[in-house]
């Protein structure tokens, strides 16, 4: 048996190859890496971002190597059976005794396994591999290649295309994009999670792109500081005591209102106060009469008000606070574009302030949480996802469920986590003790589903 037919079936399987492995390298590269590689003057890079760049020219670029695959595809297999199968045919006949029909027919056979074994392997799985793994360069090593087939197969391309996006039209899908990179923000977060799994992030850099991730999902209202837990000053408030709770207080702004504190009116920064107490020569503080004379323009956002949306609206106004206001016009809070970083970076609370109450583990195994921890921050420490729909807290968690203010003591289970009331701040829930759900926890599905079970066998 001559090698010739062999040598010809592995040509066309290595340019299967290179057509495989350009195409998948094609959709698969990150535009960013040959952006920057064309910005540092790879010359092959130069020539393949304009493609990638354009959804036109990358249809075409999609479509040389699918065609390249099917003609080499086609060829390997019609030659294989004109060559290799006759060959095994005559020595089938010749060693194995079979007739002519039948030697042809097992020749033809084995013949077909051989090449598609040889084309999948070598010219499909193999190559798809490489580019999946190192899509920039087979993407760049494969673009000479492909420039020359797009010359070669226009003709190809434009019936084919053009077919392709008549029948598109006909179906009422004639304006669908080209091959583009769309990922949704879960797709995303696998991606980071994968990248940390193969080492090429920390693990406190992929919890900062989550936090970014899901920062659009959190609101205002989520991310505030309710507004028991805030100091504000009314704006008749006597000068000397505005002094004194300026020098008290770790907070350089205070909310100013009228009357009432879902009436708030102002601003006032600690700076402008200093300020002006300086300037009344010795510090005559009779020289400021009202707060109203150091008052600064207060932001006011509604409390569903996403956090993306939010520190837009603090750039904007140049300010770092922001009232929180419910639907009904009252006051649920302040934010503070450090609660906003907070969210991405962590705690950041400086030397003046305490930073929020961080969840504690106990010596016995359970937690004790903060009442204003969100729900969404349980699942690490209860080892199970503890949601509701109405609230964003376990404290309100606790309230919602049991239905009125609770006592030091009272308890609930809620998904196998047992949530215990620890302090009460008056009539809010200050600390809670979470034991954490056991990992042999059965919720009442698993339980009927494998009850059934038990029952069918």
């Amino acid at each position: 048996m001559s090698l010739l037919p062999w040598a010809v079936i592995a040509i066309l399987t290595i340019i299967n190859a290179l057509y495989v492995a350009a195409e998948f390298a094609a959709v698969s590269v990150r535009h960013s890496q040959v952006r920057q590689l064309a910005q540092d003057g790879n010359s092959l890079a130069q020539r393949l971002w304009p493609v990638l760049q354009d959804s036109h020219s990358l249809d075409r670029y999609i479509a040389a190597c699918q065609i390249g695959i099917t003609l080499t595809s086609l060829g390997a297999g019609a030659y294989g059976q004109a060559t290799i199968a006759r060959d095994f045919s005559l020595l089938l006949q010749d060693n194995a005794g079979l007739t002519t029909l039948a030697a042809q027919s097992s020749a033809a056979l084995i013949t077909l396994v051989l090449i598609t074994v040889i084309q999948v392997v070598f010219g499909e799985l193999v190559p798809k591999s490489l580019a999946l793994q190192f899509p920039t360069n087979m993407a760049l090593y494969t673009y000479w290649p492909m420039r020359w087939s797009l010359v070669l197969y226009a003709g190809f391309i434009a019936f084919l295309n053009g077919s392709g996006l008549l029948l598109l039209k006909l179906l009422g899908m004639g304006n669908v994009g080209g091959h583009r990179h769309i990922h949704s923000p879960e797709e995303i977060e696998m991606l980071i999670a994968e990248s940390r799994d193969g080492g090429l992030l920390e693990p406190d850099e992929q919890e900062r792109l989550h936090h970014a991730l899901v920062l659009s999902r959190r609101t205002a209202r989520q991310l505030m500081v309710p507004r028991r837990m805030t100091k504000m000053l009314d704006v008749n408030t006597p000068f000397n005591e505005v002094l004194q709770t300026a020098i008290e207080s770790p907070y350089t702004r205070l909310p100013i209102y009228r009357d009432s504190i879902d009436n708030v009116i102002g601003l006032m920064h600690t700076k402008d106060l200093a300020a002006r107490y300086a300037q009344s020569g010795t510090g005559n503080r009779d020289s400021i009469t009202s707060i109203e004379e150091v008052m600064r323009p207060i932001t006011s956002v509604p409390s569903s008000v996403s956090a993306d949306q939010l520190l837009k609206m603090l750039r904007e106004r140049r300010s770092r606070l922001a009232v929180v206001m419910d639907e009904y016009g009252g006051v649920e809070g302040i934010v503070t574009l450090e609660d906003v970083l907070n969210e991405l970076l962590g705690d950041i609370a400086d030397e003046f302030k305490s930073g929020n109450p961080e969840p504690e583990q106990l010596p016995d195994g359970r937690v004790r949480v903060p009442g204003i921890l969100r729900l969404d921050e349980v699942l690490k420490w209860a080892k199970a996802p503890l949601e509701h729909e109405e609230v964003d807290t376990i404290a309100g968690l606790v309230v919602t469920t049991l239905g009125h203010l609770p006592l030091p003591g009272e308890a609930i289970t809620v998904s196998g986590v047992k949530i215990e009331v620890e302090h009460m701040d008056g009539q809010a829930v200050q600390s809670l003790i979470i034991t954490p759900r056991p990992d042999d926890y059965q919720d009442d599905t698993t339980k009927e589903r494998d009850e059934n079970s038990r029952s069918a066998t």
